[in-house]
């Protein structure tokens, strides 16, 4: 039987090895660097205007990019508004949140380093303020403010700014807002893209200057948050999303289509199988027909699976874990039945693993600890999910008593002076006199 969804399958086979690459390609970030240079550049031109015009550079491109106008006294949140929002919360649904914050407070506090570290050599700070990006566009996500703001208040930041874009009646989406006030949030604008990124990192007017942003969004965003690295911290390239499900014949079909439209529902995002077993990948393309025509979403669904995913049958497991590692996801999903843990200790790029069958994405998404602020576009070899650690900066310590420094003083000399350095050394030199 075919299906509309027939040419997502990829034998991993040599004939197919350019639809193999064309597909690895289309979610790195050197092929979106390449790709997008233009943009980088007309983002490169927000940034410096903002840093030059301030408040009336934001509100020109608020209202250009995001059609609503706004002046600079409009660009902050009320708190009374704050408040409002959150009164208004569905108590079942404020009951469910309040979980999810604790769940996400506690996991961050058992990893967080300075409940760990006693190592006199460092000391370890918050930082003082941090920005966090939260997207309105195709889906409002309130579960973001909990998974970048929560870890950010467990390190002990004292001002956490939320910035997300006016695309509910010309403000954020009072879910949104109700979770600020439930979180004791009060600096909350109405601000996205590259404006808002750019004001944060600069400071302008109204908004004072952040040390770090962090948070999701859509490439200019992204590349905005890029071009201001080294003004601020920044976390990673965080969007847009996608999950990569390494299975076996003894995954369910169902479930595994169910994990990949999961994620292409997110528009833009992408849903990807690895498997060792053509049968099984063809029971999945089945399930994907019947399961995506039932959805909400299911216009941009369809087509982003059609457009970023894909279904790869490789010859054997051993195959399927390379090719998983080299991909490098952002969200690494395992169902291979009982092997699902022992496959997983091989898997080694990934933003977050998730063993087993009764381990959705969503379970990280929202409840279970973990951020779900996560490295996109094959950067999990190198970047991290964010967490409570990305919220403090180290300071070495060191503290020398006359002895030590008298036992040290022949080797510092002879290192500085190696060097050509003498200053160094003298400055020795003359505390051992």
């Amino acid at each position: 039987m075919t299906t509309k969804f027939d040419a997502l399958l990829i034998q991993a086979s040599e004939h197919d090895s350019n639809r193999m690459k064309a597909l690895r390609n289309e979610h790195s970030m050197a092929e979106f660097l390449r790709s997008r240079a233009d943009l980088a550049e007309k983002v490169r031109g927000i940034v410096s205007d903002v840093a030059s015009r301030g408040d009336a550079a934001v509100a020109e491109y608020t209202e250009k990019f995001d059609k609503v106008k706004l002046d600079a006294a409009e660009f902050r949140v009320s708190r009374d508004d704050l408040k409002a929002a959150h009164e208004s919360l569905d108590e079942t649904l404020l009951k469910s949140l309040r979980k999810s914050i604790d769940n996400v407070r506690t996991y961050q506090s058992e990893i967080f380093i300075r409940n760990k570290s006693s190592h006199p050599g460092i000391r370890y700070t918050p930082l003082k303020r941090v920005a966090v990006c939260i997207p309105g566009a195709s889906a409002p996500l309130p579960s973001t403010v909990i998974m970048t703001a929560v870890p950010a208040q467990v390190a002990g930041v004292k001002d956490i700014i939320v910035l997300s874009p006016p695309r509910y009646e010309g403000s954020i989406h009072p879910v949104i807002l109700g979770l600020c006030h439930e979180l004791g949030i009060t600096e909350v604008y109405r601000l996205g893209g590259a404006q808002a990124v750019a004001a944060a990192a600069w400071g302008t007017e109204t908004i004072s200057k952040v040390d770090k942003i962090v948070g999701p969004g859509h490439d200019v965003v992204q590349l905005a948050k890029k071009e201001c690295f080294g003004l601020v911290d920044m976390d990673s390239f965080a969007g847009p999303s996608d999950v990569l499900i390494v299975a076996n014949d003894q995954a369910n079909p169902a479930w595994v289509a169910a994990d990949m439209l999961s994620q292409a529902e997110h528009d833009p995002g992408a849903g990807l199988l690895v498997t060792d077993s053509a049968d099984f990948a063809k029971k999945v393309l089945a399930e994907l027909e019947t399961q995506c025509a039932k959805l909400d979403r299911a216009e941009a669904t369809e087509k982003c699976l059609l457009a970023y995913s894909g279904i790869i049958v490789c010859e054997n497991m051993d195959a399927v874990i390379d090719w998983a590692n080299d991909f490098a996801a952002e969200h690494l999903q395992v169902q291979c039945g009982g092997d699902s843990k022992a496959i997983s200790q091989k898997l080694i790029n990934a933003g977050a693993i998730f063993i087993g069958p009764f381990t959705p994405v969503a379970v990280g998404d929202y409840y279970a600890g973990p951020s779900h602020t996560l490295p996109t576009r094959q950067t999990s070899k190198y970047f991290s999910a964010v967490t409570s650690n990305d919220f403090v900066k180290s300071t070495s310590i060191i503290e020398y008593t006359q002895a030590q420094l008298a036992d040290a003083a022949d080797d510092i000399v002879r290192l500085a002076m190696t060097e050509g350095l003498d200053a160094h050394a003298k400055s020795v030199q003359k505390r051992i006199k």
